[in-house]
């Protein structure tokens, strides 16, 4: 990327993670690496003074801090008036260049309305490439945070990333406990329990496209395939959030995959917070379609040129919010049985 192809899609990570897991401490770190350099930091807070600027070291290229209210609700407009100003200065060369875009949530932060504010946006969609979904959780914590607060269920539930901060604090069965509570809510995110193994580059590697993966990493992208994933604990505290996948031996006409994504998406959108899948296509069933939904948004279908491993079946992972799996299966069965 050069200064003079304004109109390439920017990348844009968003790190996200509930109060005390440690944000700003690993912001810290890794804008020393190399590969942040020419990164626009956008740190949200909560309040009307701003607190986390303090403890954000100087970094190459241009901070904005946005101290005005929740970056997910109360300024939500504010941030889609703040990136389009950004690309206005940047494209007008009267800011620093910037190459990506890494917007740091409070802790309190549902980070689904910032997805829709760049997914929706007839403008915005095109300029910036969200690259991924950063989620860290407190090892010592966590089990009690996701527990009681849906917030940081959602923040897991939503991550294509999950780094388990504090690890060395916590012992092994609160760390099975909370890995058991993670993989219910978000089976398709493995998460990084050794901090020294996640590379600071990945958080632009494209985890939110899985059309520029390779075939390993769709594999991991898909995550869990157990026709039968459920919630575990946080079920027992009146959790809405489910995780399910439904897997299929025959292909399936396209037409009638159109039919049911749309049926889905007009029906059950706001509900459905992640949707990821392979599906068998009975016109090109060597080539299959990539699945990718984001609430209403349907990612356009996309055809990889092989499949990324021996298992050909069709299988979507569903992560819903108050749309238990008993919904979805008629909709499955009449897109498998015609």
């Amino acid at each position: 990327m050069v200064p003079s192809d304004p109109l390439r899609p920017i990348p844009l990570a968003i790190l996200t993670g509930f109060l005390g897991a440690g944000k700003t401490t690993r912001l810290n770190r890794w804008l020393a690496d190399s590969a942040l350099a020419d990164t626009l930091v956008i740190i949200n807070e909560f309040g009307e003074t701003g607190l986390d600027h303090l403890l954000v070291e100087e970094a190459p290229g241009d901070m904005i801090l946005m101290a005005a209210g929740c970056l997910c609700c109360t300024i939500r407009g504010d941030l889609v008036a703040t990136l389009e100003d950004l690309l206005r200065r940047r494209d007008n060369n009267r800011i620093r260049f910037f190459r990506q875009v890494i917007i740091e949530t409070t802790g309190l932060a549902d980070p689904l309305p910032i997805l829709q504010s760049v997914l929706q946006h007839p403008y915005l969609s095109k300029r910036f490439a969200i690259s991924g979904l950063l989620t860290l959780v407190d090892a010592v914590n966590g089990a009690a945070t996701l527990a009681a607060h849906p917030e940081a269920r959602r923040q897991v539930a939503l991550a294509d990333r999950l780094l388990i901060t504090k690890a060395d604090l916590a012992d092994a069965a609160s760390l099975d406990a909370l890995g058991a509570t993670i993989a219910a809510l978000n089976p398709a995110a493995s998460p990084i329990l050794d901090e020294s193994l996640f590379a600071p580059p990945s958080l632009f590697a494209g985890a939110f496209a899985p059309e520029s993966l390779d075939e390993g990493e769709i594999a991991a992208w898909l995550g869990a395939t157990s026709p039968h994933v459920a919630g575990h604990a946080p079920n027992r505290h009146g959790e809405t959030i489910e995780s399910f996948t439904f897997i299929a031996d025959a292909p399936i006409p396209e037409a009638r995959l159109i039919a049911f994504r749309e049926a889905l998406r007009i029906l059950h959108g706001p509900r459905l917070l992640r949707v990821k899948g392979l599906i068998a296509l009975a016109e090109t069933p060597e080539q299959p379609a990539l699945i990718h939904h984001v609430q209403s948004v349907a990612h356009p279908l996309t055809r990889l040129a092989r499949w990324p491993s021996r298992d050909r079946r069709s299988r979507l992972v569903f992560i819903t919010d108050g749309l238990p799996r008993a919904v979805i299966e008629p909709y499955w069965q009449a897109l498998i049985r015609g």
